[in-house]
């Protein structure tokens, strides 16, 4: 490696360490407390499953190990989600240096992506969205390897199953891009014939599949829970034929508002706005499947069906945007006069942190402000007071019981609602049931306690 391209190296870990720094850094002096995605995540993550009830189990997985390395350290949730995003980065790059053949434009790819607040303003919250990031990138990556390859690797085709395995497990709307790879080599192998049929191939279907059956076994078992509650998200309950048209078009205009920042960046790289897209270049094909085919497909799902696509579920799609315009415009880049390009990065890069320090002091009715911390305090002593045993169970929403469950000192497993699983718990009691006032003081057989609107019922054994 010459010494240009460490000198590149050098910067792009520079501009991830920067961004890992800041927004691991910035929520943390800002915010209260975890944002309610996270606090969900955690709240799964202390009574690990195969699914739960609005998603698949990876974002509590994930949640859970850092749980158990760093406990109730709110920056710890912070730095899980900037890892993700940066682990998704490091593979963009890597990918954009095997496309683009040239280093500078590589990372200008990588660079452009923090013009889409997708990657910088919404990332403290780890959720499912940002959960997907990583095996997003990794799923291209290897798509990319096997799709250039004269000859197909095992091991490659293995790491594709695998990682769209998480990646789905993660959020079902990453068949998204499964689906556009999928057409990518049907399209070659049986339309175009540019591509032998290799059984290695079907080496990712099944290490897929097979990684989706302890799942699909908890989907069966408790009636297909996640993905009523995705339709439920969509709106299709009230779909009237307007939607159609409607829903598709409101997504189109969120989106291209949510891209300003990038194609500004754009028109600052390029001398003249001048192209000629030529899909014989199997670079340019494989971009475009990987890039705008998930797009294309989401978008007539919404046409078809009248569905709401909600502006966060697109968070993974444009990860590879700046690959894709970089290596269209790639003639038309001047990088002697790139400082406007710079100049204006700089800003944006800035810019994010500062209006999120901002509205998070300035605005004090979110969930950033609740007092998560302060008001555990006040059920565990008032716990400790009445009852000799610890808290097993908490009972409740994921942000109010949930936020039980990670402030606690016992770490004590969450539930939404019993129902028949109340064979888990211990006959000595140690739970919490957190919920409606009113319903509470009816029912509570044990120590009973409001805080605002919210009643804390308590069961234990008695000193």
């Amino acid at each position: 490696m010459n010494v240009l391209n460490r000198n590149i190296n050098n910067i792009f870990f520079i501009f991830a360490l920067s961004h890992l720094i800041i927004w691991t850094l910035i929520p943390s002096l800002t915010n209260n407390n975890l944002p309610l995605d996270t606090i969900e995540a955690l709240a799964w993550g202390s009574n690990l499953d195969w699914g739960f009830n609005k998603h698949p189990p990876m974002s509590a997985f994930f949640s859970e190990v850092f749980f158990q390395i760093f406990g109730a350290q709110d920056w710890a949730y912070y730095l899980l989600s900037q890892i993700f995003v940066l682990v998704a980065f490091y593979y963009v790059f890597k990918l954009a240096n095997k496309i683009l053949g040239n280093i500078k434009l590589s990372l200008i790819s990588v660079l452009l992506l923090d013009s889409i607040y997708f990657y910088n303003f919404t990332t403290p919250e780890f959720n499912v969205n940002v959960c997907q990031l990583p095996f997003w990138s990794l799923v291209v990556y290897y798509s990319w390897k096997i799709f250039e390859s004269k000859e197909i690797k095992f091991i490659d085709c293995f790491l594709v199953g695998l990682f769209a395995a998480i990646g789905f497990l993660s959020k079902y709307l990453f068949i998204y891009l499964l689906v556009s790879i999928d057409l990518l080599f049907i399209y070659l192998i049986f339309i175009k014939k540019n591509k032998k049929f290799d059984f290695k191939y079907l080496i990712t279907i099944e290490i897929f599949l097979i990684s989706l059956v302890p799942h699909f076994i908890w989907l069966f078992d408790n009636d297909f829970v996640t993905i009523l509650y995705g339709l439920k998200r969509t709106g299709l309950e009230d779909t009237e034929f307007l939607d159609h048209l409607k829903y598709p078009f409101i997504f189109l205009f969120k989106q291209l508002g949510i891209l300003i920042p990038f194609f500004f960046l754009i028109f600052l790289l390029v001398k003249k706005m001048k192209f000629k897209i030529n899909f014989k270049d199997k670079k340019i094909l494989f971009l475009t499947f990987i890039n705008i085919f998930p797009i294309i497909l989401i978008f007539m799902t919404s046409v078809f069906t009248g569905s709401k696509i909600r502006t966060m579920w697109m968070t993974p799609f444009y990860l590879f945007f700046g690959v894709l315009f970089i290596y269209i415009f790639k003639s038309q880049i001047n990088l002697k006069k790139i400082n406007s390009f710079l100049y204006a990065f700089l800003f944006m890069f800035f810019l994010s942190p500062i209006a999120y320090s901002y509205i998070s002091i300035k605005q004090t009715d979110k969930r950033t402000d609740y007092y998560g911390k302060d008001i555990t305090d006040l059920v565990e002593r008032r716990w400790n007071k009445n009852f000799s045993n610890e808290i097993k169970y908490v009972i409740g929403d994921e942000w109010y019981a949930g936020n039980l469950s990670y402030h606690l000192t016992s770490r004590p497993k969450w539930f939404l609602e019993l129902k028949n699983k109340t064979q888990e718990l211990d006959p000595a009691g140690g739970i919490i049931y957190v919920g409606n006032a009113k319903v509470l003081k009816e029912i509570c057989p044990g120590d009973f306690g409001k805080i605002e609107k919210l009643g804390y019922c308590m069961i234990g054994v008695r000193y």
